[in-house]
């Protein structure tokens, strides 16, 4: 195989009909396509069609990765929950851009393998669906993902060094599994992550109860209760509750945290690199210290050997000449590292004089075995 890219498209708001599938078909007679999906895989050749276009028409996300190292996912959400200019604030440059098709707004994150290296062994199945609830948490106002996405931008060195960085959402310490998999799929530096964390307030803990909820719906006034139930039944808004969730804290909200000093792009980059090299510091402590610890364990496990070994010296000697008489390659291996323990011994009990002697008379003994007397001489048994 020489080259491996894969293509996901999903629609959430609505189906698609049978003149779309019938439409998408005749892009692709391979590919999997069902009426919330198309898929296609492949290893060689490219696909027809424009995501781009995709999206503006059909679909309200697309992944796509291939083993070159190109990484791009694609959100379309209606403008009236995701403002085209709230989108453009933090979408600035080919990694993160941003761009409007008639009642949508469309988000395009992009990254290419720095290293230019090939990745093999791709499968992405099921990437998209773990990715794809940042969709409905965008609709409640939960602006990570655009944050990531221009830490994206950023990382990828085009936003210049000055430029202040838009607001910092809260709860960026505190990723949930769908942003974890944006950030590990867009290859979003981690220490730069981390930088940004210190200008973002903790998320707010309290979900609202099903009784408060309830209590603020009482409240609504009727002809927005009749367009909620309108759009519950006819299934003509799949982000409802986003929308009414984002509504609801909006009408709660008691405070509002004062927003920390904006920083540039340069400063988190240097904050980042400080991170990292405070990181790499500890983790090489912790290797050393792991070092230490294997080493200590090593030589405890190699001494309770020895002092098991001392107990009947002769029965390992006698075991030595057991083995050397099978004249087998294998067993000349455990005869020679038998008396590397035997050596060991003797110097750690100051009786080597004894051992030198015993090897003398081994070595004189076969000394038509070129292939023990090889191996002795290997692991230093010379004399």
């Amino acid at each position: 195989m020489s080259e491996y890219q894969y293509y996901e498209f999903t629609t959430v708001d609505r189906p698609l009909t049978a003149r779309d599938q019938a439409e998408l078909r005749s892009l692709s007679t391979r590919a999997d396509i069902t009426a919330t999906s198309f898929v296609n895989t492949y290893e060689w050749g490219n696909f027809k069609g424009d995501p781009r276009k995709l999206m503006e028409r059909y679909f309200d996300a697309h992944l796509y990765l291939a083993n070159w190292g190109t990484h791009q996912l694609m959100l379309r959400l209606p403008k009236h929950v995701l403002a085209p200019a709230t989108a453009a604030q933090y979408c600035q440059s080919d990694s993160a851009s941003a761009w409007t098709a008639g009642k949508h707004v469309i988000i395009d994150l992009h990254d290419e393998d720095e290293d230019g290296t090939d990745e093999w062994d791709l499968d992405g199945h099921g990437l998209l669906a773990s990715i794809i609830p940042v969709r409905a948490s965008l609709a409640a106002a939960d602006l990570r993902l655009l944050y990531l996405a221009w830490l994206r931008c950023v990382q990828s060195e085009e936003i210049a060094d000055d430029e202040p960085e838009p607001p910092v959402p809260a709860g960026l310490g505190t990723l949930d599994a769908p942003l974890t998999a944006v950030a590990e799929f867009l290859r979003i530096d981690p220490d730069l992550i981390a930088a940004g964390v210190a200008g973002s307030s903790p998320a707010a803990s309290d979900e609202p109860t099903p009784t408060q909820l309830r209590t603020w719906v009482v409240q609504l006034p009727a002809r927005d209760k009749d367009a909620i139930l309108t759009d519950l039944i006819t299934g003509g808004d799949s982000l409802l509750r986003s929308r009414l969730l984002r509504r609801y804290r909006d009408a709660h909200r008691t405070d509002t945290p004062t927003p920390a000093a904006a920083r540039t792009a340069g400063e988190l980059l240097a904050t980042a690199a400080d991170l990292r090299a405070e990181r790499e510091r500890r983790d090489a402590e912790q290797r050393e210290r792991d070092r230490v610890r294997r080493e200590r364990s090593a030589t405890a496990a190699r001494q309770r050997h020895l002092d098991t070994l001392a107990v009947d010296q002769p029965a390992a000697w006698q075991r030595v000449d057991t083995l050397i008489a099978t004249k087998k390659p294998r067993e000349y291996d455990t005869a020679v590292q038998l008396l590397v323990d035997l050596r060991d011994l003797g110097e750690r009990d100051g009786d080597t004089s004894s051992f030198r002697d015993r090897l003398a008379e081994l070595r004189a003994m076969h000394a038509r075995k070129p292939g023990l007397l090889e191996r002795l001489n290997l692991a230093g048994l010379d004399t």
